[in-house]
């Protein structure tokens, strides 16, 4: 397998991981990006553009509920994967360009979709500026990025320092991508940036605890664990131990 291709194929494994808590952390992002995506396209939005679509997870989705798809990148692995996904859908275009600098036409998506890019990018700023210039007025973000403080991503960090991911690969038995976060961020940082991209936050959300050592060794009752310590901790003092953060938000009139 190439190296391009067994880095879309690693991706998708996570999705199907023999581990309960690394599955479970994966599928509730998706499912709750995917329930919020038919949302807007309920609402009668029609243009989408994903930015960073990965191994794929949401492109052939976006393809059944928009009329119209664009899927940007700048890395050709996951460009070639979603050409490959899409070779049947003539609703869906796929471009290389970069967010931070968009050559796509400014004010032309009704939605725009960016699900765990942005901590790979340092110039976060100027990438959400690029999305709003993307958006039409009125139109809506729909952005994840895991918060930095969270258990799971400070110990992502640990766990691919050397000498320690041989041993983190034969404690789960299966693939262990690294991360690439660059620019891990607090909610306070992402709220901010967002206001300052002249975007209004309809929506917040968190998921997914991780209690390290149980989460690799608990089996399912660990994720049962993990799934009820979320139900309380969410929207509380203690909600930045959760891993993910999401945010619907509009783009203003203006900007």
């Amino acid at each position: 397998m190439s190296s391009n291709a067994e880095l879309v194929a690693l991706q998708r494994a996570l999705y199907e991981s023999r581990n309960p808590t690394r599955r479970w952390l994966h599928c509730t992002r998706r499912d709750w990006i995917v329930e919020r995506l038919a949302r807007l396209a309920a609402e009668g939005r029609r243009n989408a553009l994903e930015i960073g679509p990965g191994s794929g997870v949401y492109v052939l989705r976006l393809a059944r509920m928009f009329d119209r798809v664009t899927v940007s990148d700048v890395q050709d692995a996951f460009l070639d994967a979603a050409r490959a996904l899409t070779a049947n859908h003539r609703n869906v275009t796929v471009v290389r360009d970069d967010i931070r600098r968009p050559a796509l036409p400014a004010a032309s998506f009704d939605v725009v979709l960016c699900t765990e890019v942005i901590e790979h990018v340092r110039e976060s700023r100027e990438a959400l500026a690029g999305m709003r210039r993307l958006l039409r007025p009125g139109g809506v973000l729909l952005l994840s990025t895991p918060q930095r403080f969270s258990p799971l991503e400070i110990c992502a960090t640990i766990a691919f320092l050397p000498g320690v991911i041989e041993f983190v690969r034969r404690v789960y038995r299966e693939p262990i991508l690294p991360t690439g976060h660059v620019n891990p961020m607090t909610a306070r940082a992402v709220r901010r940036q967002l206001a300052e991209a002249g975007f209004t936050i309809r929506e917040a959300h968190t998921s997914g605890v991780y209690l390290p050592v149980l989460a690799e060794a608990g089996g399912e009752p660990a994720r049962r664990l993990a799934a009820w310590l979320e139900r309380r901790i969410r929207g509380g003092a203690l909600d930045w131990l959760l891993w993910t953060q999401y945010y619907v938000a509009v783009a203003g009139g203006r900007h």
